[in-house]
């Protein structure tokens, strides 16, 4: 299902600034809210129709075709908007926020 189908149907405040995500795998990452709301963002609960298997995800990964592969979280655990930029696993790292800047 789109990300964004998913933060209206749970009924998140969509006027948000960011979405953060905590992982299973100890990662940690954010978006802002025009990159959830894309129609491109995915969120992922199956694989060819089978519950999301562990190597995939489990038990629900995002997909965001138009941003860097770090910024695609799987084992998510945790989802929440804020208003506050929460950071990220790579980008406490060092790594930029966006690819090429």
């Amino acid at each position: 299902m789109t990300f964004a189908d998913f933060l209206r149907r749970i009924g998140a405040d969509t006027s948000a600034k960011y979405v953060g995500f905590k992982c299973a795998d100890d990662y940690y990452t954010s978006i802002d809210m025009p990159t959830a709301l894309h129609p491109q963002t995915l969120l992922a609960l199956t694989y060819d129709g089978q519950t999301l298997p562990r190597e995939y995800g489990f038990p629900m990964k995002l997909r965001i075709p138009t941003k860097l592969g770090y910024k695609n979280p799987k084992h998510i655990q945790a989802i929440y908007v804020t208003n506050t930029y929460s950071g990220g696993y790579w980008e406490d790292q060092g790594y930029n926020w966006f690819g090429g800047s």
